[in-house]
Formats: structure tokens, sequence, C-alpha cells
């Protein structure tokens, strides 16, 4: 029996008390029982989190109560086991890595589509001004390697540091197309597609809410495999069910 939530979510916001933060939101999951990972930064919030889910929501409900972050609204999937071994609470520089500080999605995002939208753009094989549509994946080689869109771009990046390189040797591939850049959740598309957006092309799109999303609101159709997620789990099926196990590699 699936007792355990499981809640993933992020939002690119300025944070000048991350330190401090850090300190209040350990204590308040330490508390809870909770176990998982939350990354801070100037630039947000990343969080991973697991446990009962009166403890889960609970912690949320803490959270909505700081004004930059009332509108948060996680992703959420259920396990029959914690797939954490501990609480982390850490401040970095990034939430998500880039290395390139001029993306800051927090000053202005770039063009979002609906989970129902792809499907049906992939479905007529083309968007509604009769682009053809791509759909780009900007996670690691061996995330794609569990699963992905039908025909997705897959640029065999190692860390999504390589992925600013990668797109500049790959623009006039792109050019005159809709590119709808994924990921698991949201947060490495939503940097990508800013990227993209700068680097001159026009017809980009992040897809809302990453694969999970996907599969949350859409029958699955056009994915293939799993989505791998960075905890015990190792992958969940387009029901939000876990497919496998893993030991826990380190997100980049």
């Amino acid at each position: 029996m699936n007792t355990i939530l499981n809640i993933s979510t992020y939002k690119f916001v300025p944070i000048s008390d991350a330190p401090a933060l850090r300190e209040l939101l350990q204590q308040r999951a330490v508390a809870l029982q909770l176990k998982g990972t939350i990354l801070l930064a100037e630039e947000g919030i990343n969080l991973f989190l697991a446990g009962p889910a009166d403890a889960v929501r609970g912690f949320v409900a803490q959270l909505h109560t700081d004004a930059r972050f009332a509108d948060i609204t996680p992703k959420e999937s259920w396990s029959d086991t914690q797939p954490f071994k501990k609480m982390l609470v850490k401040v970095k520089g990034e939430i998500i890595r880039m290395n390139h500080p001029a993306i800051q999605p927090a000053q202005g995002r770039a063009p979002a589509v609906a989970p129902a939208t792809v499907k049906r753009w992939l479905d007529q094989g083309h968007d509604d001004e009769g682009r053809p549509v791509v759909t780009l994946d900007t996670r690691n080689d061996f995330e794609v390697d569990e699963g992905t869109f039908d025909g997705a771009i897959d640029w065999r990046i190692t860390k999504f540091t390589e992925f600013p390189d990668a797109l500049r040797s790959h623009l006039n591939d792109l050019k005159d197309k809709t590119v709808v850049s994924f990921c698991t959740g949201g947060i490495r598309c939503e940097k990508a597609a800013i990227l993209m957006r700068e680097e001159g092309l026009e017809h980009v799109y992040q897809l809302e809410g990453g694969i999970l999303k996907y599969f949350e609101e859409t029958d699955g159709s056009h994915y293939h495999g799993g989505c791998f997620v960075f905890d015990e789990r190792r992958a969940l099926g387009a029901d939000l069910q876990t497919v496998g196990l893993q030991t826990e590699p380190s997100a980049s």
C-alpha cells in the first residue's frame, strides 16, 4: 500500500536570506520527520520531500505562509517506502547549475505550454500555426536512456552545464521549428528555454511542469519508458508509479 507522499517543486524567486531560511526549513522538516533535499540559492528554491501525507502537506502549508512561496503547487506521487535516506537543506550558487548567470528566470519566464497542448501538437504533427514541432530533452544522457518523448532531440549531455555549448552547436537545426524544451519537473527546461530565446530562436516553449506534469495531465502518449527521478524509486511510469530502484546519483 502506497502510504508515502512524494512531492517536488521549484520556484525562481529572489531569496536574500538563504542561510537563515535554510535553518528554518531544516527545523520544520525534521520536526515533521520528513526526508529529502531542499536547495536554496539567490535565484530560488528547489525541493524534493517525502513522508506521511499530513506531514508533507503541513510543511507545504507552512511554506505558503511566506509570500515568496505562496503560489507553489508541488507535483505529487506515492510510494510504499521512504525513497530518501536523510533530510538535507543546502545553500547553493544556483538551484540548478547552468553556469550562465545572465539567465535569471525570476526576471521573466520563457513562454510555457500546457501538457495537453503538447500532446495535441504531437498528435497532429505540428503546432497551431502549422510549424513542425520538435521536443528537446534538456536532461542528462542517463536520464534520457530511462525514457523520453518519441523522436526527442538528445544531445547526450552529461551535465546541465554542457547545455549552452550544445545549443550553440545545433542552433541552425532548430530554426523555423517550434521547440518544446522538457525535463523532469520543469526547472532545467525553464532555464533552457530562456537561453534559446536569448540565442535568437523565436518559437520556443517550456513544457509546463515537465514530464511529471505531462504524466499527470495526459495519458502519457508520445512518451516511451519511465521518467528518471533522483531518489531510490529510480523512475516513474506514466501512471506516476515506481518502475524501478536505484542508488542515488548526483543531479547536475
